[in-house]
């Protein structure tokens, strides 16, 4: 009887043993010692954050740090040689490249590591779903549009009982790219409602200045009537409603990551690894206001550490790590051209 039991359950016994095997191990990561620092954009400040969480836990004897100042702050002391990298959400312009080659006594590199949508973070009392075209959203953010009833919003939703709360606006104070990428884009899909320019600076007087992501959400979220533009992941954390925007199909495209996905996946890869971004393009379901993170490195002189944590952030389980922070992971084929232009430094 006992033999006969022992049978039936070896079979089991085999299948349950099987069902808790790993498919496939998970990579381990090709840890250095030494101290990394980086400064530059707050819109990939979260996915940073996860990167040095997993890759310390991972490497004893690396150190990470990374300051969250802004794009153009995080550049401008990486030219002046602080750091080993400079997070930018927007590539640097051919003076930073000029002076960027002085630094590091030789040509520097873009890596594009994290990516994901802008989304227009809102706080209007009683109002959660909200859609706007990219000429609604252009005159709102240039102080043509007052009310939250004004007509031109009440086209882009309608059945929706709008307020006549006053419309405030909130924007990056200090230099970002996070204001360029947003600027980039009004110029592209509403040039005759948007005739301001692009740039990394906001270009308008009025509304309310923010210095860094973290407190431009604070500002929208104690504001009644309140709208302005940060990563996705700063409007998720606290729990903001975000604006569905119209795109050139008809549609309207929520801020989700895989809607920011099939953005990123249709734009033109540079050989140097940037990516230009049709803001324009008629793809379904494809959320328009992406931007790329892009970390800024010395091709020759990076050490070991910092090109060890630059890998493991391209990696599978890196860019898994940024997903779960709230990102976009990169699409399958840049994420290898990036692993290998990171293989090739120093």
């Amino acid at each position: 009887m006992r033999l006969r039991a022992l049978a039936v359950l070896a079979p089991l016994v085999l299948a349950l043993t099987a069902c808790d095997t790993p498919a496939e191990p998970e990579p381990s990561i090709a840890c250095a010692s030494g101290s990394v620092t980086g400064q530059g954009s707050s819109a990939q400040t979260n996915a940073v954050n996860a990167w040095i969480k997993a890759y310390q836990i991972a490497c004893s004897g690396a150190a990470v740090e990374y300051t969250s100042s802004g794009s153009g702050a995080g550049v401008k002391a990486f030219l002046g040689g602080t750091g080993d990298f400079a997070g930018t959400d927007t590539p640097l312009t051919a003076a930073d490249l000029q002076s960027a080659g002085t630094r590091c006594g030789g040509p520097v590199v873009h890596l594009p590591l994290v990516i994901g949508p802008i989304a227009l973070a809102y706080n209007v009392a009683g109002v959660g779903d909200l859609r706007l075209t990219p000429p609604t959203i252009a005159r709102i953010f240039s102080g043509a549009l007052t009310t939250w009833n004004d007509p031109a919003i009440a086209a882009d939703n309608p059945g929706t009982v709008l307020p006549s709360t006053r419309i405030r606006t909130i924007h990056r104070a200090d230099g970002s790219g996070t204001t360029a990428n947003l600027l980039r884009y009004l110029t592209a899909a509403a040039p005759s409602d948007w005739p301001h320019g692009a740039g990394s600076e906001w270009p308008l007087q009025g509304g309310v200045g923010e210095r860094g992501s973290h407190r431009v959400v604070a500002a929208i979220a104690r504001t009644d009537g309140a709208i302005g533009y940060v990563e996705s992941s700063y409007a998720r954390v606290t729990d903001l409603p975000t604006v569905r925007v119209g795109t050139p199909d008809g549609s309207f495209a929520e801020a989700a990551d895989r809607s920011a996905a099939q953005t990123i996946a249709s734009a033109t890869v540079t050989e140097d690894l940037r990516l230009e971004i049709d803001y324009t393009a008629a793809t379904a379901g494809a959320y328009p206001i992406v931007q790329v993170t892009y970390e800024v490195v010395c091709r020759t002189t990076i050490s070991d550490v910092a090109r060890s944590f630059l890998a493991y952030a391209a990696g599978a389980p890196g860019q898994r790590a940024a997903e779960q922070a709230g990102y976009a992971p990169l699409p399958s084929a840049l994420r290898v051209r990036v692993a290998e232009a990171i293989a090739t430094l120093g």
